[in-house]
Protein backbone atom coordinates (compact mmCIF):
# COMPACT_ATOMS: atom_id res chain seq x y z
CA UNK A 1 0.00 0.00 0.00
CA UNK A 2 1.49 3.41 -0.89
CA UNK A 3 0.23 6.32 0.38
CA UNK A 4 -0.34 9.91 -0.43
CA UNK A 5 3.19 10.52 2.30
CA UNK A 6 4.96 8.60 -0.11
CA UNK A 7 4.36 10.51 -3.55
CA UNK A 8 7.19 12.58 -5.04
CA UNK A 9 7.62 15.90 -5.97
CA UNK A 10 6.18 16.17 -9.75
CA UNK A 11 4.20 12.97 -9.81
CA UNK A 12 0.51 12.76 -10.56
CA UNK A 13 -1.27 10.28 -8.32
CA UNK A 14 -4.90 8.66 -7.80
CA UNK A 15 -6.67 8.17 -5.19
CA UNK A 16 -7.59 4.70 -4.72
CA UNK A 17 -8.95 4.41 -0.81
CA UNK A 18 -9.03 6.98 1.97
CA UNK A 19 -8.18 5.59 5.38
CA UNK A 20 -9.07 6.95 8.79
CA UNK A 21 -12.43 7.65 10.96
CA UNK A 22 -14.46 9.93 11.97
CA UNK A 23 -13.92 13.54 11.74
CA UNK A 24 -10.66 13.56 9.82
CA UNK A 25 -11.42 11.09 7.27
CA UNK A 26 -14.88 13.57 6.76
CA UNK A 27 -12.82 16.76 6.78
CA UNK A 28 -10.69 15.04 3.93
CA UNK A 29 -13.34 13.93 1.81
CA UNK A 30 -14.63 17.70 2.90
CA UNK A 31 -11.62 18.95 0.77
CA UNK A 32 -12.14 16.90 -2.14
CA UNK A 33 -9.84 13.93 -1.47
CA UNK A 34 -12.12 11.22 -2.85
CA UNK A 35 -11.97 7.93 -4.69
CA UNK A 36 -10.82 8.32 -8.02
CA UNK A 37 -9.76 11.86 -7.56
CA UNK A 38 -5.78 12.92 -9.53
CA UNK A 39 -3.52 14.28 -7.25
CA UNK A 40 -0.44 16.68 -8.53
CA UNK A 41 2.21 16.24 -5.71
CA UNK A 42 3.21 20.04 -5.91
CA UNK A 43 6.21 20.57 -3.39
CA UNK A 44 7.31 18.60 0.22
CA UNK A 45 9.21 20.67 2.73
CA UNK A 46 12.71 19.94 3.68
CA UNK A 47 11.18 17.83 6.57
CA UNK A 48 8.53 16.59 4.77
CA UNK A 49 5.85 18.34 6.53
CA UNK A 50 3.74 19.59 5.25
CA UNK A 51 2.73 18.18 1.71
CA UNK A 52 1.42 20.66 -0.80
CA UNK A 53 -0.47 18.97 -3.93
CA UNK A 54 -3.15 20.34 -6.73
CA UNK A 55 -6.59 18.98 -6.60
CA UNK A 56 -9.35 19.61 -8.13
CA UNK A 57 -8.17 22.75 -9.28
CA UNK A 58 -6.72 24.25 -6.43
CA UNK A 59 -3.57 24.17 -3.98
CA UNK A 60 -3.88 22.21 -0.70
CA UNK A 61 -1.41 21.86 1.74
CA UNK A 62 -1.77 18.88 4.28
CA UNK A 63 0.31 17.72 7.41
CA UNK A 64 2.39 14.17 6.61
CA UNK A 65 0.21 12.29 8.84
CA UNK A 66 -2.88 13.46 7.25
CA UNK A 67 -1.33 12.74 3.78
CA UNK A 68 -0.34 9.30 5.35
CA UNK A 69 -4.29 7.87 5.34
CA UNK A 70 -4.64 8.30 1.99
CA UNK A 71 -3.97 5.61 0.03
CA UNK A 72 -2.89 6.26 -3.75
CA UNK A 73 -1.43 4.73 -7.01
CA UNK A 74 0.35 6.24 -9.49
CA UNK A 75 -0.18 7.23 -13.03
CA UNK A 76 1.57 5.32 -15.57
CA UNK A 77 2.77 7.08 -18.80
Amino acid sequence: MKTLRQAQVGQTVRVVKLHGEGALRRRMMDMGITKGTEIYIRKIAPLGDPVEVNIRGYELTLRKEDAGIVEIETEEN
